[in-house]
């Protein structure tokens, strides 16, 4: 008896299981819309992109709409054409230069796929936008879990007098921006090769100082009602920037907008600000699936994702030094020729003025 156990002990660690083949259909693909057009100088973008009901998480999933006919009109019948982009802008449909949205004047977005489906936002009227009267930084620090060196960066602090006697709903972007960044080439060691396998270093004459542009990443949403601060002077968070150890160990440039946005389109953003807070504890709201102002003309159950937004827009340039923080992460090291980084370039831009 007890031979026969341990035989059985010995073959059932080589027994076979088949695997159970789960086939997993892949999901309605909902039409979202993204973009703004305002005030400001053009162009301005919208993207269309086609993503399944149970997440973007899933890699292929998020696909860009393109060859759609994309229109705004205003409610006085003026119609303006976007223009797709190329390549990696496919999806994304632009402007004319010279267009800009008027204050007082309401905006409707209309789009035919190319497959004939035919959408259209609701209107949304333009509002006059108060200028940024100061931009200010503050240096802020995030504890870690390990309590090791806190994650950090600055914010961008707004200044501005509220109008009075009218409900105001503000919007903050950064526009695009550019740093100086510093490498090290004269610690340039190449990959093993044959020729050298030890990986001696190979010191670079050039070059140590470029300008790096980069598209900011606004990773949090900054939107605000002036129900505190109606008629006032105030001072507000209006963004984040993180401190990755390359964009504040010199000099650092960013344009900030502000939008004046309609109340609807308050609503939404706020309620897509709170969704992307939460914790992730059981005791959070389930995700839920945020309608905005697009509308299917030819099945009006059908869920469009997104918000088209018609704005007021100002902006104001900042200049960041690396002095101005009161705490800085470790330079990070880039042991080579910074004109091979992407998006760097040797000579200023042509409107930098530090």
């Amino acid at each position: 008896m007890l031979k026969r156990l341990i035989y059985l002990l010995l073959i059932l660690p080589i027994a076979c299981v088949d695997p159970y083949q789960v086939t997993v259909p892949e999901g309605e693909q909902l039409l979202t819309v993204e973009g703004i057009i305002s005030t400001g100088p053009g162009p301005h973008s919208i993207t269309l992109t086609r993503s399944a009901t149970y997440g973007s998480i899933f890699e292929g999933l998020i696909r860009p709409v393109s060859l759609a006919t994309v229109v705004v009109r205003d409610n006085e019948g003026n119609v303006t054409f976007l223009t797709e982009g190329k390549d990696e802008f496919k999806g994304t449909y632009f402007t004319p230069a010279n267009f800009r949205a008027q204050v007082g004047k309401s905006y409707t977005l209309q789009i035919q796929t190319a497959e004939g489906k035919v959408y259209t936002s609701t209107p949304e009227r333009v509002a006059a936008v108060p200028a940024i009267q100061t931009l200010e930084t503050r240096t802020v620090t995030i504890p870690t879990e390990d309590s090791g060196v806190p994650n950090s960066g600055i914010q961008l602090i707004v200044g501005l007098k509220d109008p009075a006697d009218e409900n105001n709903f503000y919007f903050w972007k950064t526009g695009p921006a550019v740093y100086i960044l510093e490498t090290r080439p004269d610690l340039f060691t190449p990959r093993p090769t044959p020729q050298n396998p030890d990986r001696t270093p190979q010191p670079k004459d050039c070059c140590n100082f470029c300008y790096k542009y980069e598209i900011s990443n606004n990773q949090s949403l900054f939107v605000v009602n002036d129900d505190s601060f109606n008629g006032l002077n105030t001072k507000i968070p209006a963004s984040f920037i993180a401190d990755d150890g390359f964009r504040f160990v010199n000099k650092y440039r960013v344009d900030l907008k502000q939008y004046s946005i309609s109340q609807n389109a308050y609503r939404f953003l706020r309620l897509v600000k709170q969704q992307a807070e939460i914790s992730g504890s059981i005791f959070d709201p389930p995700p839920a699936t945020l309608r905005g102002n697009m509308l299917s003309l030819d099945n009006p159950d059908e869920v469009v994702l997104g918000y088209f937004i018609a704005a007021g827009e100002t902006s104001k340039r900042i200049y960041v030094d690396r002095n101005d923080l009161t705490f800085k992460q470790n330079p990070a090291i880039i042991q080579d020729d910074c004109r091979l980084i992407p998006g760097s370039f040797v000579d200023p831009p042509a409107d930098w003025r530090p």
